[in-house]
This record gives structure tokens, C-alpha cells and sequence, in this order.
């Protein structure tokens, strides 16, 4: 390959970046290995965080709902902003009653978080990594599909485990990047 298709094959970009894409890959990779090694505490982790989110979004909205009280969608839009701030405040002082919910969430976010990386990989295909970029899309779609799928019998190690292993095949992707990004700047130094 020449220096010319070399260069054309990962942008200037990426090659200044290589160190910070090398450092998110592993913490991808450590927080996966953690997740993996702690499912059930990350299950339980991840319960706790999307509750008090929920919460908090579920106030907001409330708030904005009064704020906008003429407007014609008053009443839906206070009604979704109750159904979160309990369902939110059910699942982070129980998240044990809230596991199925919650399971199914975390299947949604890894089934979408999935896409878009699949999306991504074909946007910059052309570029060394991308299929790693790929990979990880579908693994994180799969480990979502297999969630759902699993329902309500998952339990609360089971998504821990899977968003352990969707951490780390992420983690892989920027990994490889960065280290293609390595291997052209060697090459560009080298000439």
C-alpha cells in the first residue's frame, strides 16, 4: 500500500487522537471486565442510576408542565411526568421490584446503542477499524435481543453480563483504531 492510500485510510484526526481513542478503549475494556466480574451489583448499579433518572426527569417534567398550563397537551404531558418520577422512585428504593423494567431498558439502550454503532461503522468504513466498529454494533444488538428475549427470567446478573460484554467489544473497537492510527503515524515517520 502506498503512503498516499495509506494516508487516505484513517484521517488526521484520528492520528492526533490516537492516545485519548487508546485510553477509551480501556476503560471500555475495564468497565466491562467489572461489569462482567460484578454482574449482579452492576445490574443493580444500573437499576439505581436509570431510577434516579427516571426521577428527576419525571420532576422536571411535572415543572414544565405547570409552567406551560394553557398549552393543549397540558394534561399528557403532566400525566408522563408523574408516571416517571414514581416509576423512576420505585425502581431506585426498590430496584429489585423494578428489575423486569429495567431489564427491558437496558435491553432497549443496547439494542439502539447497538445501531447507531452499526451506523457509525459504515459511515467511516473506509477506515482501518471500522469493522471492529461493526462487530461491537452487533454484538450490542445481540446482547439485547438475547435480554429480551430472556424476560422475565433474565434475573439481575444477566444484564450486568451482557453490558459487560458489549463494554468490552467497544472498548476493542477504539483499541484497534487506535492502534491502526499508531501503525500509520510509524509508517508516515518512517518515510
Amino acid at each position: 500500500m502506498t503512503d498516499a492510500a495509506t494516508e487516505h485510510r484513517i484521517t488526521e484526526k484520528v492520528r492526533k487522537s490516537r492516545n485519548s481513542f487508546m485510553l477509551l478503549g480501556a476503560l471500555f475494556v475495564l468497565g466491562g471486565i467489572l461489569a462482567i466480574a460484578l454482574p449482579e451489583l452492576s445490574s443493580l448499579a444500573t437499576s439505581l442510576v436509570v431510577g434516579l433518572l427516571l426521577a428527576a426527569c419525571g420532576v422536571v417534567q411535572i415543572v414544565q408542565a405547570f409552567r406551560t398550563q394553557g398549552w393543549q397537551g397540558f394534561v399528557w404531558h403532566l400525566a408522563t411526568g408523574i408516571i416517571q418520577m414514581v416509576g423512576g422512585a420505585v425502581i431506585y428504593f426498590d430496584p429489585f421490584a423494578g428489575a423486569v423494567a429495567i431489564t427491558l431498558v437496558i435491553a432497549a439502550v443496547l439494542v439502539a446503542h447497538g445501531a447507531a454503532e452499526v451506523a457509525l461503522a459504515f459511515r467511516v468504513r473506509p477506515f482501518d477499524g471500522w469493522g471492529w466498529l461493526l462487530l461491537a454494533g452487533l454484538v450490542a444488538i445481540g446482547a439485547g435481543a438475547a435480554i429480551a428475549a430472556n424476560l422475565p427470567v433474565a434475573g439481575l446478573s444477566v444484564p450486568g453480563t451482557l453490558v459487560g460484554l458489549s463494554l468490552i467489544f467497544t472498548g476493542a473497537a477504539y483499541i484497534a483504531i487506535a492502534l491502526a492510527a499508531r501503525r500509520i503515524v510509524i509508517a508516515l515517520n518512517a518515510s
